[in-house]
């Protein structure tokens, strides 16, 4: 029999109490009864000490629970491995795992990965078995532990080599943490299928990158018996730059061409710190001095004659991350049709807020184009328009033309400025009329009720932008939507009669919003609140008269391309020229590779770019006890010498196997039980004693 705890067994020395116990003797054996005490001084009984054990039962009984419980708490077990096979006979399990990732595309790194991954698989031992498996965002296997024990012993080594060999490194991120993980779930699923006893070891190759991203780590209980080994391979020369394009370039300026700002990074351990930019075809961008571990942001102008959109960059040792594509940006051509009478300058009216509305910017140009009621419509006047706005009534030419164009799955927003405007909502609606009156109102009426969940106003649902009581309204119109079928109020006015103050009707595959007052001074403060322009832009959303399509990616991203509003299949070609096909509603995953994708079947074309993730240029090395701290379990090969190393493994292996036999067996259970039982008679008999000594003194 063997032990876990052999220390324990020292407590089988207290079954030494019982029997000095038994040797005192604390009681006189007699009692005299006396008439009087009160005249002698009261004096403890003398201890003595006896020639001969009584009970002796009672004392094996006594001795026999604090044996129990120390061979219980030393954890026995018989050496005996159950369901043993001859792999898990001295065996381990070990899980090779290799970083492929963008950052091992430098000079040299995977070489001296897959030839340290071999050199690691061929000192395995023929009773241990392997898997190899590479990882960037997410985690691939190469070679899993029945392709192992399937292969030949001679010949196991080989084929993960071979294997890991075909596996090139792809250009997405370092996703270290998740990999990690993936690893021990690996473990976990194949001891499902078998009985293992050996060690657990994860065997990290990596170039250890601080851009490395570490999610999942933080708080993951490592399950016991696991090991990550760690093997850093790197490059002889260090310097790194890489560069991204910047948020801040959505505010840039645009006179000519789109002008991106780039921010360029220098990594924390590099010996230069001059660098150039230029395009693709040769035309230099310039120079840019970056110190170690800084960072510089430069303005770059792409323009028609760099369409390509490739910009490079020189003057570090490695250049796996030294382009980065560009689409020049286009300013999207938003048009919104204004019909009614208003004077453009003139602040009481509609159309003067209207245009302020919508200032100019890199992204957008929005333009309002005004029609009069005097003017006649045609077809011509809704190309590229998607919303158009009313404030006036419609003669009988133009009413028609607008409920075509609504019909056809546009927008009209009403903005109701007088009673007179009923006869043309009640033609939207298809009614003969709808009834309207001017709505009595107090000091102002304020909204009550609003639909977050409505489309509309979804983007308002945060607690931080959905207040709405600063909005006074002085007067509205009062409009029974019961008439207009299928209408939803999105917008309730807080007076007992919670009239609309904006819904919406459905007008064949469009639809028409009604807004029950005007924008304009006389009727209420909307124009100069801070709702009514972000309320403007998720019409324009909603109709989908703005695309709001990213033109940049890192590698790995999915790509929603729903904001083409695309109604079939398409394809998308990638940066090799390979086409990939997309259906409708889907995203496209095959971000695999940096350049410039285009979505052909899209009217116009589409492009977007696709960059490496700037932290892959991040390649100073990650100091170990970031790791450390995240309660990874690791043994650093090089720290000790090899034979004291190997000798620890198979200290931890013994150990190991030692207590997953004995968790197996569980012998302390039985132990324990054993224990209570002798306890629970051990009681009995004392007190069958203890009742028969009362009774001979009472005798006596």
């Amino acid at each position: 029999m063997n032990f876990i705890a052999p220390l324990f067994l020292a407590g089988a020395a207290a079954v030494a109490l019982p029997i000095i116990f038994h040797m005192i003797r604390r009681t006189t054996k007699e009692e005299m009864i006396f008439s009087s005490l009160m005249f002698l001084q009261p004096t403890p009984p003398r201890v003595t000490r006896r020639s001969k054990l009584d009970h002796l039962l009672l004392l094996i009984l006594r001795c026999l629970v604090l044996g129990l419980l120390a061979l219980g708490f030393a954890r026995p077990f018989l050496k005996r491995p159950v369901d043993a096979t001859p792999a898990q006979e001295g065996g381990s399990k070990v899980i090779v795992l290799v970083d492929a990732s963008a950052s091992m595309r430098r000079q040299g790194l995977w070489r001296a990965a897959t030839d340290k991954a071999e050199e690691i698989l061929r000192k395995l031992n023929s009773a241990d078995q392997a898997a190899v498996m590479v990882f960037d965002q997410r985690l691939r296997s190469v070679v899993n532990f029945a392709q192992w024990a399937s292969a030949g012993v001679g010949e196991r080594a080989a084929l993960g080599a071979t294997k890991l060999r075909e596996a090139e490194p792809s250009w997405g991120m370092t996703a270290l943490g998740s990999a990690l993980i993936g690893a021990v779930e690996s473990f976990e699923e194949s001891d499902k299928r078998e009985h293992a006893t050996g060690l657990r070891r994860i065997v990290l190759i990596s170039d250890f990158q601080e851009g490395a991203r570490l999610e999942g780590l933080q708080g993951y209980e490592w399950p016991k018996g696991v090991e990550v080994v760690t093997e850093q391979v790197g490059p002889r020369r260090g310097t790194n730059a890489g560069f991204q394009v910047t948020d801040a370039s959505e505010d840039a300026s645009q006179q000519g061409g789109g002008e991106m700002r780039v921010r360029v990074t220098n990594s924390s351990d590099a010996s230069r710190e001059q660098f150039q930019l230029q395009w693709k075809d040769g035309e230099k961008v310039g120079e840019v001095y970056v110190p170690p571990g800084q960072s510089r942001t430069v303005s770059v102008k792409a323009d028609a004659r760099n369409q390509s959109g490739q910009l490079t960059l020189s003057g570090d040792d490695s250049d796996f991350d030294n382009s980065l594509y560009l689409i020049p940006r286009v300013t999207e051509q938003i048009r919104v049709l204004f019909l009614g009478d208003d004077a453009e300058k003139d602040p009481t009216q509609s159309l003067y807020y209207l245009k302020r509305a919508f200032p100019e910017t890199v992204r957008q140009k929005i333009e309002v184009l005004p029609r009069s009621s005097t003017t006649g419509l045609t077809t011509a006047d809704f190309v590229g328009v998607k919303v158009a706005v009313i404030v006036g009534a419609l003669p009988a030419d133009q009413l028609k033309v607008v409920q075509d164009f609504v019909r056809d799955g546009n927008v009209a927003l009403l903005a109701m400025k007088g009673v007179e405007l009923g006869q043309t909502l009640a033609k939207f609606g298809g009614v003969d009329s709808v009834p309207i009156e001017e709505a009595k109102v107090g000091n102002y009426a304020m909204f009550g009720q609003i639909d977050f969940q409505h489309p509309l106003f979804a983007p308002f649902a945060d607690p931080r932008f959905s207040d709405f009581t600063k909005i006074h309204i002085w007067k509205y119109r009062r409009v029974d939507i019961a008439q207009l079928k299928g209408s939803r109020a999105l917008i309730r006015f807080d007076n007992k009669e919670a009239d609309p103050a904006m819904f919406q009707t459905p007008v064949g595959k469009g639809s028409l919003l009604v807004l029950t007052f005007g924008w304009f001074p006389t009727d209420s403060q909307f124009a100069l609140s801070s709702k009514f322009v972000p309320l403007l832009h998720s019409i324009l959303e909603q109709a989908g008269a703005v695309r709001g399509q990213s033109s940049q990616f890192a590698v790995g991203d999915p790509v929603d391309l729903s904001a083409l509003k695309l109604t079939q299949a398409v394809s998308v070609t990638k940066p090799d020229g390979t086409e990939a096909i997309l259906a409708v509603g889907e995203k496209f995953n095959q971000t695999t590779m940096p350049g410039i994708y285009t979505v052909a079947s899209a009217t116009p074309p589409h492009r977007f770019a696709v960059n490496i993730s700037p932290d892959e240029s991040r390649t100073a090395q990650i100091p170990m006890e970031t790791l450390e701290k995240l309660a990874v379990p690791l043994n650093v090969l090089g720290t000790q010498s090899k034979t004291s190393n190997v000798e620890q493994t198979k200290k931890r292996e013994v150990l190991l196997k030692a207590s997953e036999i004995e968790n197996r067996q569980k012998l302390w259970r039985w132990l324990i039980v054993a224990a209570l039982v002798v306890l629970m008679s051990e009681t009995w008999l004392a007190g069958r004693v203890m009742r028969r000594g009362a009774m001979t003194t009472k005798a006596a």
